[in-house]
């Protein structure tokens, strides 16, 4: 996969392509970059023009100090795949990059062909389900939403931060072998802000953007994966889309944990390849 730069909604943006065919947009989540997506991209881009940004904040991307809404953050997307030429493309996110492609869906329905989300539920329903139990597994989003502190004590050893992830959210641990990239890129200057930053735009603005959003359907066909090992594992997270989508569809990954693309990408591929045909 080629890497470039583009500049869109007033910041650079890193990306990578490759493949001829419908475009698929690929968006990654915390605490990655578009690296995630290294052990399925070869073999969508056989069939797919594959794009895979680093979203505003994450990796070679510019890493401003405002914009960190979702609905900004889809605006980022929307104009690289525009300025490439494309009008409408089928997308899929993991983790903060699901919600951002939810919010992509929700605001440009038109622009959104198919939308696949791996290992999200939507953000409201995340927060209404915030029981001891759901707390104790997501706690990294409160800890994210506070200002200065999470900078403060996760800069003094970012691998050991970003390790505590890297094995808690997995269960096949072999399988997420890219976690020196992430650690590097989270060492650069004003990575580990910028991703908090994805977090703390949680409340107003993304609140406020879900609120008025609420009851609407999304109305292209909607896949959900993820892991049978992780906290999805646990909730009715089919019903819960099927609740936020008129055809909306899922499968359940065994033996995978939240990584659902780096730990069983042979399903991840097996599976997009069904929905997108």
């Amino acid at each position: 996969m080629d890497s470039f730069m583009a500049t869109v909604n007033g910041i650079r943006m890193h990306y990578r392509r490759a493949g001829e065919g419908p475009p698929v947009v690929l968006l990654h989540g915390w605490p990655q970059t578009s690296y995630c997506w290294h052990k399925v991209f070869g073999a969508l881009a056989e069939t797919y023009t594959v794009i895979a940004p680093d979203l505003r904040g994450y990796g070679l991307t510019d890493k401003p100090r405002h914009g960190y809404d979702k609905r900004t953050m889809a605006t980022d997307v929307s104009e690289l795949v525009r300025q490439l030429g494309f009008e409408r493309v089928s997308v899929v996110g993991h983790d903060r990059g699901g919600r951002v492609a939810h919010r992509w869906a929700l605001d440009r329905p038109d622009e959104v062909a198919r939308l696949a989300v791996l290992d999200i539920i939507p953000t409201r329903e995340m927060w209404r389900r915030l029981d001891a139990g759901a707390a104790g597994a997501y706690w990294h989003w409160l800890f994210h939403l506070q200002p200065d502190l999470p900078e403060l004590l996760a800069g003094h050893n970012i691998a050991a931060y970003l390790g505590y992830f890297f094995e808690r959210w997995t269960y096949q641990r072999q399988g997420l072998d890219a976690a020196p990239v992430y650690i590097e890129a989270f060492s650069a200057p004003g990575a580990l802000r910028a991703g908090f930053d994805d977090y703390r735009a949680s409340f107003p603005d993304d609140a406020a953007h879900d609120d008025a959003s609420a009851g609407e359907k999304l109305a292209m066909p909607v896949l959900a994966l993820w892991g049978q090992a992780g906290l999805l594992g646990t909730l009715p997270t089919l019903d819960i889309w099927r609740d936020h989508a008129a055809d909306a569809r899922g499968v359940e990954v065994a033996e995978c944990g939240h990584f659902v693309a780096e730990e069983q990408p042979a399903v991840v591929v097996e599976e997009l390849r069904r929905f997108l045909r």
